[in-house]
This record gives C-alpha cells, sequence and structure tokens, in this order.
C-alpha cells in the first residue's frame, strides 16, 4: 500500500488506551494493570482511561483506588444515553494522547500487541494501525461458532464492497493518530458498530494504515455486551453510509494532505 505524507509524531508519543467499561468488576483491575506493566516495561509513556457506562457493580469503586495508585490511571463516566458506543465516544472526547487505542476490558486483546501496534505507527509514520486475527501471526482463542462464522461473512462483504485486502474490519483493537480520530468525526454509532465506522472512515478518507497480526481470547468471567441480534442491521447501516460516502461525497472528506513546503 502507497504511504502518503502524513503530520509526524513525536518522537515518543503519548500513547492512550480507552477502555470502555460497564459492569466488569471482575476484570477491569487485571486488565488495567496488565496494559500498565507491559506499557511501563517497554518504556512507553501512556495513559489508561476507562470509561465508566453506569456501571452497578463495583467497576467504579475499583477504578477510584487504582488511580490513586497508578498515576497513569483515570477514569471518566458516560453520562446517558448510555451503551457501548457512547460510551467509547464518551473516552475518545477526553483522552490526552497523541494516539488512542480502543481496548476491551476483558482481556480479550493482549498488551504484547498494543506495544506492536505503537512501534508500527512509530516505524512508519502511519495514520493508523489496524490488527487482524486472520493473518499470519494472528491468532483466536475460544472463539463461539457462531461469532466467528458472522465476522467472517461481514468481513469478506465488506472486502468485496471497498475494494481492500484488510480481513478483520470489526476487530475493535484498533491504534488511531489525534489527528485521525478527529478526521472520521462526527461520530453515528451508538453500539457496537462504532467498531467499524472508526476503521472504514479512515479507509475512505484516505488516512494511511498498516496491518499487523494479533490475538483475541474470549473472556473467561462475566458476559459479553454484544447481542447479535439486534447488531445485525446496525452494523450494515454503518457499511451502506460509508460506501454511500465513497461512491458519492466526490471526496469532500478526504484527509487534506500537508502543503508542499
Amino acid at each position: 500500500m502507497k504511504k502518503t505524507s502524513s503530520q509526524s509524531l513525536p518522537k515518543q508519543p503519548l500513547l492512550s488506551l480507552v477502555i470502555p467499561a460497564y459492569n466488569e468488576e471482575a476484570v477491569i483491575e487485571k486488565t488495567v494493570r496488565a496494559f500498565h506493566d507491559e506499557l511501563k516495561k517497554e518504556k512507553i509513556p501512556h495513559e489508561i482511561l476507562v470509561s465508566n457506562d453506569s456501571s452497578k457493580d463495583k467497576t467504579e469503586e475499583i477504578l477510584k483506588r487504582l488511580t490513586k495508585e497508578i498515576k497513569e490511571v483515570r477514569y471518566v463516566n458516560n453520562v446517558p444515553p448510555n451503551g457501548f458506543g457512547f460510551n467509547v465516544r464518551n473516552g475518545l472526547e477526553n483522552y490526552n494522547g497523541d494516539c488512542v487505542a480502543v481496548v476491551m476490558a476483558d482481556m480479550s486483546d493482549r498488551p504484547v500487541d498494543l506495544v506492536s501496534y505503537y512501534r508500527k505507527m512509530q516505524e512508519g509514520n502511519y495514520d493508523a494501525v489496524f490488527g487482524s486475527r486472520f493473518i499470519k501471526g494472528g491468532k483466536t482463542i475460544d472463539y463461539p461458532r457462531n461469532k466467528i462464522f458472522l465476522n467472517r461473512f461481514t468481513n469478506n462483504i465488506i472486502r468485496v464492497l471497498f475494494g481492500v485486502k484488510y480481513n478483520d474490519v470489526t476487530n475493535a483493537f484498533k491504534l488511531y493518530k489525534r489527528e485521525t480520530i478527529d478526521g472520521v468525526k462526527p461520530f453515528l454509532s451508538h453500539h457496537f458498530n462504532l467498531t467499524v465506522e472508526l476503521p472504514l472512515k479512515a479507509i475512505v478518507r484516505g488516512y494511511t494504515y498498516a496491518v499487523v497480526p494479533n490475538y483475541w481470547t474470549n473472556r473467561a468471567v462475566g458476559e459479553s455486551n454484544l447481542k447479535i441480534k439486534e447488531m445485525g442491521s446496525r452494523y450494515f447501516y454503518i457499511i451502506l453510509y460509508c460506501l454511500i460516502e465513497k461512491w458519492l461525497s466526490r471526496g469532500d472528506y478526504k484527509k487534506k494532505e500537508e502543503a508542499n513546503l
């Protein structure tokens, strides 16, 4: 893929993690500590921002304790309306970093993969780095059969419609520069379809990206908030919206290139 010019990142950009959480008392501390420990070990400047979606369990209580113990950790409460998309959007309006990754609260994503994303972004000055669980080096562990069938079906449709080789658009675990996040606003999705809206808009609008392998592990405790039957039409609404932009917008929302000096 041809790489276009892009605004340079600082030598050691601040990496933000946005972690959406709803009733995650069983795993949120483990997730926060795992990512903090790995990033600290790799000497990557970072902040971990948890967006708490009106949790009814002890999630906020745990977060209060963690913010006192770890200076890189903070949290914000999502004011209703609630739901995954609104909660992630709340985090994306409140992070401080030069680049930002959306990370699940349930330890389905690996800290070492985020380090790979960050290094890849620095190495190539990409506007975004996307993970794929379905290329050499990627892996899924305990992926429910019905979900993996729908995943491959949806991603293959996206590949054909948008003419891209990338095969894991629905993977939420991605890294974006701040300029990229600003460039794909305003957000439309209220639910899990935000995970498709962000990369598709970035692709359609001409932001550069690299693809690296990542692992995904099904959550060991708690219950997923993703309801497949409710999400189908919402995913396809966003896919159709981005396709219409690609076909009919005549480049009105394309990334603005830097002027040659």
